[in-house]
Formats: C-alpha cells, sequence, structure tokens
C-alpha cells in the first residue's frame, strides 16, 4: 500500500497543512511519498524530505504548474496515481481544487474532509455543518481523499526522505494565470495561527473591529468574524470563519459578540480553549465555550486589553 501526498506550498515555503496531512497518511499506514509541483520549487521539497515517515519526494518542476493551476495540477497527479492506492491533499482552496478533477480523471469517487482514519478503506467526516459524523467506505481501487487538517495533529520534523525528479510536464490550454491579489497583514495567517480572536454581529459595525486589535496585538492572535459580520459588510470575507469561511482549531479561540450558529461552530468548535463573551446569557455559544463571560463587550474588551 502506497500513498501519494500534495504537498501545499505559497510564497516558495511548505505550507503547514501538508505535515497534517502526513499525519493523516501515516494513519492509513503504507509507504508515503510527497508530491511537490511548481516552478522553482526545491526548498519546499527539501522542507517536505524532513517529515517523518516520508519515504520519497518527487518534485514536478516546471512552468506548467506554476501558481498550482488546476488543470494540470491535476493531470500530473492522475498521472502519477497509478502508483498508489491513495492519494491525499489538505481540504484548502488547492485541495478542493484539484482532487476532485483527479477523482473525474480516475473515475472514482472523492472522500471529503476526513477527520479520523478508521481503516486503509474506511474514514470519518462531518455532515450537517459538523452535527453528525459520517463513516464511509470506499471500495475503489483508488482513494482520492481530502483531509481536514483541525482532525490530525502535524508529524514532527526529522527525516531525511530522497528526493527525485519527476519528467512529465502536463499540456495545459485549459487555463491561464492572470493575476493573484493577497491581503497584507502583519498578523498570523488565520487558519494557522495559535490564538483567534473572532468579532460578531454584536460588535455593531466595521469600526468596532479596532477593539480586538489592541488584544490580538498583545496575543499574537489572528482576527476572524463570523458570517454575520460579514454579511453585515463590518469586515471583508477573507476573514470568515464557519462551515462557509475557514475551519480553525487554534489552541485559544475567543468569540466575542458572536451568537454561535451552528454554521460558525462547525468552523472552531474543535478549538482546544474557546473563551465566548456575549451579552445574551442564552446564546449558543456558551454551549461550547470552556470560559463564557456574560457582559457588554463594548466594556470587556478594553477591560481586558488592560488587564493583558
Amino acid at each position: 500500500m502506497s500513498i501519494l501526498v500534495l504537498a501545499e506550498h505559497h510564497d516558495g515555503a511548505l505550507a503547514g497543512a501538508t505535515a497534517h496531512v502526513v499525519a493523516a497518511a501515516q494513519a492509513i499506514g503504507g509507504d508515503i511519498d510527497v508530491l511537490v509541483a511548481g516552478e522553482g520549487v526545491g526548498a519546499v521539497a527539501e522542507a517536505a524530505a524532513k517529515f517523518d515517515g516520508v519515504s520519497k519526494v518527487r518534485v514536478a518542476d516546471s512552468a506548467a504548474y506554476a501558481h498550482l493551476l488546476a488543470e494540470p495540477t491535476a493531470a500530473l497527479v492522475a498521472e502519477l496515481a497509478g502508483d498508489y492506492s491513495h492519494v491525499l491533499a489538505a481540504a484548502s482552496t488547492t485541495g478542493k481544487n484539484v482532487l476532485p478533477r483527479v477523482a473525474a480523471l480516475k473515475d472514482v469517487a472523492q472522500i471529503s474532509e476526513i477527520i479520523a482514519v478508521e481503516s486503509p478503506d474506511t474514514f470519518k467526516r462531518p455532515i450537517y455543518a459538523g452535527n453528525a459524523i459520517a463513516t464511509v467506505q470506499s471500495e475503489d481501487a483508488l482513494k482520492v481523499i481530502t483531509v481536514r487538517s483541525t482532525g490530525f495533529d502535524a508529524v514532527a520534523e526529522g527525516g531525511s526522505a530522497a528526493i527525485e525528479a519527476v519528467d512529465f510536464v502536463a499540456d495545459n490550454a485549459q487555463s491561464t494565470f492572470v493575476k493573484e491579489e493577497l491581503a497584507q497583514s502583519d498578523r498570523p495567517e488565520l487558519g494557522a495561527a495559535k490564538v483567534v480572536i473572532s468579532g460578531g454581529r454584536g460588535m455593531g459595525n466595521g469600526e468596532n473591529f479596532k477593539l480586538l486589535d489592541g488584544i490580538a496585538d498583545k496575543l499574537g492572535a489572528a482576527i476572524g468574524a463570523s458570517r454575520a459580520a460579514v454579511d453585515a459588510g463590518f469586515v471583508p470575507n477573507d476573514m470568515q470563519v464557519g462551515q462557509t469561511g475557514k475551519i480553525v482549531a487554534p489552541e485559544l479561540y475567543i468569540a466575542v459578540g458572536i451568537s454561535g450558529a451552528i454554521q460558525h461552530l462547525a468552523g472552531m468548535k474543535d478549538s482546544k480553549v474557546i473563551v465566548a463573551i456575549n451579552k445574551d446569557e442564552e446564546a449558543p455559544i456558551f454551549q461550547v465555550a470552556d470560559y463564557g463571560l456574560v457582559a457588554d463587550l463594548f466594556e470587556a474588551l478594553p477591560e481586558l486589553e488592560s488587564k493583558l
């Protein structure tokens, strides 16, 4: 049994989610290869080779794979998939873009966002916004799987896997890279931050989100938001945490003025410690919070910042 993990990288650096996907591959068992596709990705390959349990890093270094466009990357993975029983990627924008195409090219079903491995062909994944866990079994010869990184602890570094080049260059006439616009921030990336503080509809308006800045600075935290706050135009949608936003599982999650609809809980309930600040003591967020403060956030936040 052999497993191919699609590495994800940004700006020449290996994404942290890849270490969690390798952990899922270890739970399945067997030889683990990591595929690094892109242009000028030597440093990324070297970083992937350090993961414990990785047998080999396969590097497809070509302009055809620059920016990890879905069509050529999927063609590459499909070309290599014949050597493997499983293909895994993070349930990120990249993984969700590439792996369904791989599954279609190989005519197999995809299993999405697994959070646990029962056996090499049986997996657990959340459904109904995380209110139920489905156990699914695949009889396909090739299992194509996206992994919810919050479900697995990252593997340690200490390996020294061999690195080999992949000669296959996909022909891509379907898509071209036009441009990308990146949000610039000095704060940690929301999906990888160890501390997240999020505001909801209770913040009142976008200007009041500045109340979170001082606390975030002192805690080294990323700032998130509920869908209600995003839909109201308080903050941009790349800050959204929840079922239709980012799935986060930091060591500390602070929910401010968030009622706790199930769609939001689906995105943060795996956090190690959850703190909720809300003036409504009946708010559903208190059902999942480890610590709850029933208070007016406009009084509580300045006091919290001063105490920190």
